[in-house]
Parts: C-alpha cells; structure tokens; sequence
C-alpha cells in the first residue's frame, strides 16, 4: 500500500528524532516534538502501519521505534530536503581548501574537513591517473646515459621514474626528444595515450629511436598501463560515537573492511558525473559494510570527473546534512583543480 501524507511526516519525525537523540522513538515525544496536528492514538496507528511496510521497527520490547534501512531509503528518495550550507559554513571551506600548496595538500585538506564537517568516516581518492590529461612531459638529465622522466597531469598529480638510456646522449638529443613527446602527448588522455606513444618510436630520427623506445616503454609500463590508484582517509575515530544500535553491536568488520584499499576505492570511485550515490546498510555490495551507509560523489575540473569522495557512517546518519556537504566539498575541490 501507498503511505499517504501524513503516514510520511510521521516517518520524517520519526527519522531525524532518531538521528538526533540516538534513542527510539515513541509516540507521545513524536507528538510533543513536531505539529503533526494529530492525536497520539492516531500517530500511534500510523506507526503501526509503517512497522508492518517495513519502513520501522521495534528494537526491543520498550514502545520506541527506530528507521530499517527501507525505511531511510524512503527518507532520502523521497522525504529529505538536501540542506543548503550556510554562508559560514561555505567560507569555512573555501578558506580551509584554498591553502593547499599542491595536490597531496588538497587531498588531505579535503578529507581532514569532510570528517570534521560530517562526523564520519571520510574516503577521498585522488586524482585517477587513468582519467588524467596530460598536462607537461620533463625529461632531466641526471648523467649521460640516464634520464629523469616527470609527467605532469592536469589534477597536479606527478609523477616520475628513471630511465636508463641505451648509449650516453647529448644535451640537443634530450631537447629534441622532449620536444617530440610534448607534441604527441600533451593535452591527451592517458586512457587514450597508448598508440601515440607507441608511435612516437616509429616517428623519431634513427639517431634518436634507440633512446625514444626506451623512453616509450617507460611511459607505457608505469604511467599508462598500471594505474596505481590511491585513497585518503580520517575520521575512523567517528565510528565510535554512535549508540548500541549502530553497526549491530560490532565495529570490526566495518574497520577491517576500511583496511581494504580495493573496497575503498569500490565505493567512491565508480562516482558518474554531478551524482550524488547514497548507499544504505543492505544496499552495499560488501557484506562488512551492511550495518553502514555510504555517501559519494565524484569530483573534477569543471564536466571532468576525476576522483570520487565520499563518507562511511551509520544507517542513523543525517543525510540531508551529508548529502549537502560532500557536494560542497566536491564543488570547491573541483574548482581548485579548474584553477591549478
């Protein structure tokens, strides 16, 4: 059956109530609290009603009532109002982002203030070598015969490997082998940059071919092929906090599942653009992470999408105020990257 209106504002209160005092809720304080305009005989049957849906249930014999995962899910898709930051709370992050001095700062900058704002477990990836641009390829000799290769992408991100070069080359050979990988590679996708540097051997003078394979194989094995993908965390400290009823009693399998970068990276890394992904307790694929939401999003410079971020906390988690800031969060991180 369908839940009519006010069955729905008695699923609201009964939402932010638990939220909020971490304790089930009974009728007669659902009445004291909120303008439900109704007697508590009546709200009494509309619990009753969204008990037997499966949107409430009875922790224990007391009369309280505490949300089930259907329950939130109903909250979020269809009853919560995303809450609008406040102009404090959006200067506060401005100012807290805009310090950063280069990307491992962002990263850790963000994650740091996303635990503080939210009171959860925070998760950021960085940037995705994979969906990256190139933004500058530096070759620095080190000697005669070996070579610094630092890419630069278009999140900040760098990176940088040795290159041990088949026979001792002149200085006017590493300019002309830098210029040629500029010109192949500049402003393209590292996703899409394997034939371009394929082709950059093919292409090069036989005097400069020997050393532009060994370059080549450098870029293809370590910045093309193997992206070595990263997660920032903090807040763990957060799960901590809650009531008996949150994550059933055990906190273990939430912080072994925490250990898994691979699960990390499953959960906010597959964020689509200017989507905000709430995951709630049976929802998450990973059996650790049943007694816990998820609340993610991806982050980029301007339609990009780079990295995901995101939080981890209980089912009884305030979601129009977390929904609000990780999309803040997200934004501002994004035009940090736009401007870098």
């Amino acid at each position: 059956m369908g839940l009519d209106d006010r069955k729905l504002a008695v699923l609201r209160a009964i939402v932010e109530d638990y939220v909020a005092t971490q304790e089930p809720v009974g009728s007669k304080a659902l009445v004291e609290r909120h303008q439900l305009g109704v007697s508590p005989a009546t709200v009494r049957n509309d619990m009753a009603v969204l008990e037997e849906e499966g949107y409430i249930r009875q922790p224990h014999t007391s009369a309280g009532r505490v949300p089930t995962d259907r329950g939130y899910r109903l909250f979020v898709d269809r009853l919560s109002r995303v809450k609008p930051l406040s102009p404090a709370e959006r200067r506060a992050i401005e100012r807290f982002l805009v310090g950063a001095v280069d990307l491992d700062d962002v990263v850790h900058r963000t994650v740091r203030l996303l635990a503080q704002l939210t009171r959860q477990v925070a998760v950021v990836q960085y940037p995705s070598l994979a969906r990256s641009k190139v933004r500058h390829l530096e070759l620095v000799p080190i000697s005669t015969t070996r070579l610094m290769v630092v890419m630069i992408a278009d999140t900040g991100r760098v990176e940088q490997r040795l290159v041990e070069l088949p026979r001792p080359i002149p200085a006017d050979e590493v300019i002309d082998l830098r210029r040629l990988v500029n010109e192949k590679l500049v402003g393209t996708r590292l996703s899409e940059a394997p034939p371009l540097v394929q082709a950059l051997v093919d292409e090069s003078s036989p005097q400069l071919r020997p050393a532009m394979a060994t370059i080549s194989s450098v870029l293809l094995e370590t910045l093309v092929e193997r992206h070595e993908e990263r997660i920032a965390l903090a807040g763990t400290a957060n799960l901590t906090r809650g009531g008996l009823l949150d994550f059933q009693g055990s906190l273990r399998p939430i912080l072994e599942a925490l250990e898994e970068e691979v699960v990390l990276l499953k959960l906010i890394g597959e964020a689509e653009p200017s989507t905000t992904r709430v995951l709630i307790g049976d929802e998450n694929e990973i059996d650790n992470l049943r007694a816990a939401s998820v609340v993610s999003t991806g982050y980029g410079p301007g339609s990009t999408i780079v990295g995901g971020l995101g939080v981890l906390g209980p089912t009884r988690m305030d979601y129009p105020g977390t929904i609000a800031t990780v999309r803040a969060v997200a934004r501002y991180v994004g035009e940090l990257l736009a401007q870098n």
